[in-house]
């Protein structure tokens, strides 16, 4: 069957097959996954059957086309499994597909969405630095004018699916140093290109096969077309066009990640047995269930009001209720997280259980896509303006 025309004609029947694929093949190889090889092509060959690649790009590049209900409703059916899935064609369908979708000329949309959009390629996102990640502005990366093209300098860092990436989105400096957001440009780089090589892959606290690594730039020589919309100066305006639809997800993988952990220190409370009786029916046992329970809730249904009302670009409103659904959900799963290993005691924390990874993973969604603490500025800002305005 055709996955593809399926999603879009019965997304009901679609998402339901999705929950299949995640229960019966999905969470039973979770095992499989590590830092080095990431999602084997056995795990990530369904994913793409499903269009996963192509969940934001339009149908006349061969993507799926979802409105972002349906999108949350898909990333929360997939990140029940280890989020190490999710973080394999994130990087396309966030920031980088956005970028190109949002600012590319016709011929680069023309020439990459339709292979990002079946999974063919895969695209990392290349904007952070040593000196350049929550203030973006920051970046020291330069690209210099040679001829009819550029030539890149710099070196990028915790670049998700760098060592397997076909095509690196790349915000580099082309304007004059202290020019901030206005001197920074975007550049489509596809691997191969001689002078841009890829480091070791990162050791991290959690999130096993979801590679991390540095990107260098060393006299690397790119065409005039791979200035991203052919403007000079446009690259932070890129890189920020798709960061709502990325903190969205993110959100989306809390809640999804969140009722994992939930449903499996159900069943653990449910099976074990102290003082004659299952765990459960203590009342400390049932009192952090409800609660996994109620934050849960709470965060599926930010996200699912911020998604019927997500617009590009969103209103002012809208972008502050992202930020404020990111911040919570990615709060709220870590509270999960340590009272799911709470409950499990000390099989929690046995590398035996998979609650012990799923709490190591579930920490990096406080930091990327925005840090807590810029999510809780975006939500100040907003309310200020919003005061100023009258609203």
């Amino acid at each position: 069957m055709d996955l593809f025309h399926l999603a879009r004609t019965d997304f009901e029947d679609w998402l339901r097959r999705l929950e299949d694929l995640v229960e019966t093949t999905l969470i039973p190889a979770e095992e499989r996954l590590s830092d080095e090889a990431g999602v084997p092509d056995d795990l990530a060959e369904p994913l793409k059957r499903f269009g996963l690649w192509g969940l934001t790009i339009p149908e006349r590049y061969g993507g799926l086309a979802l409105d972002m209900e349906r999108q949350c409703r898909a990333m929360i059916a997939v990140t029940r499994a280890s989020s190490v899935y999710r973080a394999r064609f994130s990087t396309t369908v966030g920031l980088s597909a956005q970028a190109i979708l949002l600012n590319g000329t016709p011929e680069q949309c023309e020439t990459y969405l339709p292979r990002l959009a079946t999974g063919a390629w895969t695209s990392a996102f290349a904007l952070t630095e040593v000196n350049a990640g929550s203030d973006a502005t920051r970046i020291e990366t330069r690209a210099r004018r040679n001829g009819g093209g550029y030539i890149l300098d710099g070196a990028k860092r915790y670049i998700t699916n760098a060592n397997i990436a076909d095509l690196f989105v790349v915000m580099a400096r082309t304007g004059p140093d202290g020019s901030g957001a206005d001197g920074i440009s975007a550049f489509l780089v596809e691997r191969g290109t001689p002078g841009l090589s890829v480091g070791p892959v990162d050791r991290k606290m959690g999130q096993a096969g979801a590679p991390t690594a540095e990107v260098i730039f060393e006299g690397c020589r790119v065409p005039g077309s791979a200035l991203l919309g052919g403007v000079e100066g446009q690259g932070f305006k890129n890189a920020m066009g798709g960061i709502n639809t990325a903190r969205l997800h993110v959100a989306c993988t809390c809640v999804g990640q969140a009722e994992r952990l939930m449903r499996e220190a159900l069943r653990y409370a449910m099976d074990r047995r102290q003082f004659g009786k299952p765990i459960v029916e203590h009342q400390s046992v049932a009192n952090m269930l409800a609660d996994c329970r109620a934050e849960t809730f709470a965060a599926r249904a930010m996200v699912m009001d911020v998604a019927r009302r997500f617009t590009h670009p969103p209103t002012p409103g809208v972008a502050a209720d992202i930020a404020c659904a990111k911040y919570f959900a990615s709060e709220m799963v870590c509270r999960v997280a340590d009272r799911a290993v709470q409950i499990l005691g000390g099989q929690g924390y046995l590398a035996s259980h998979c609650i012990e990874r799923l709490y190591r993973d579930v920490r990096l969604f406080r930091l990327f896509e925005g840090t807590s603490q810029i999510q809780q500025m975006v939500i100040a800002r907003g309310m200020v303006r919003a005061a100023k305005a009258g609203a």
